[in-house]
């Protein structure tokens, strides 16, 4: 049985104008190949409401599963809920748990639960609040689509709040080898071992250092036996390599 699929949708100007480096991403790929969920597909959109209704609305009719990070803070840029609102058609306002949340927070902090902080409260009806243990905060689940704040560490706390309640498949089991060689002299090895194994991911990743070309080949499989097997054509193939 095919593992379920995801997708990831990261919402923000800041990270198309490159003033902010995305590293939710990458977490989130992580997490999801060790429960045996497959991100398939990442989108980055700008704090345009149409354009992510459009790309939730793509999304969620295509995977199992979609992750947002970003636009659920509050300033008014902070568009992600109502978005997520109009994509499902649902109503969106201030709901009483999402504030008591919130007010037990800023009770403890000695600040005020103002107008702006209370718009964190907004959630869409029909929605389940994802605990954010960081900054009290709450994420929300609606439907498929799981919505998390783009702050990194808060996004990780959501994603572990998230992902135990989520039937995942086989988890991916990898190895690295580290080939020195351009990724041209080892493109036909690579291609004979795909075609023998064709359940076994092979990756190459050139680079260069200190002027030398060099191939980082990565081997991905739910079955730790099929890896092996390959890493095993590897070593044989180029004895120089390193795992």
């Amino acid at each position: 049985m095919p593992n379920p699929t995801a997708a990831m949708l990261v919402i923000g100007d800041e990270i198309l104008s490159g003033r902010t480096r995305d590293a939710n991403m990458h977490y989130l790929a992580g997490e999801l190949a060790r429960v045996g969920i497959d991100l398939e597909e990442v989108r980055v959109v700008s704090d345009k409401s149409a354009r992510i209704i459009d790309a939730l609305t793509a999304l969620r009719g295509a995977y199992d599963h979609v992750f947002t990070s970003g636009g659920i803070g509050p300033t008014h840029d902070d568009i992600t809920a109502d978005a997520v609102a109009a994509a499902f058609d649902v109503g969106i306002d201030v709901r009483e748990d999402a504030r008591a949340i919130l007010a037990a927070h800023y009770q403890r902090t000695g600040l005020e639960l103002n107008a702006a902080r209370l718009r964190m409260a907004r959630i869409p009806d029909g929605a389940t609040l994802i605990d954010n243990p960081v900054s009290s905060a709450p994420g929300f689940t609606l439907g498929n689509v799981h919505v998390m704040a783009g702050v990194p560490a808060v996004f990780q706390a959501m994603v572990a709040s998230v992902l135990p309640g989520l039937q995942g498949g086989a988890a991916l089991y990898s190895q690295t080898l580290c080939v020195q060689r351009g990724e041209g002299e080892i493109a036909g090895v690579l291609s004979d071992l795909a075609k023998a194994h064709p359940d076994v991911g092979i990756g190459s990743y050139p680079f260069q250092r200190d002027g030398a070309f060099a191939v980082n080949v990565v081997v991905r499989a739910a079955d730790k036996s099929a890896v092996d097997a390959v890493m095993v054509a590897l070593c044989a193939s180029f004895p120089d390599a390193v795992a």
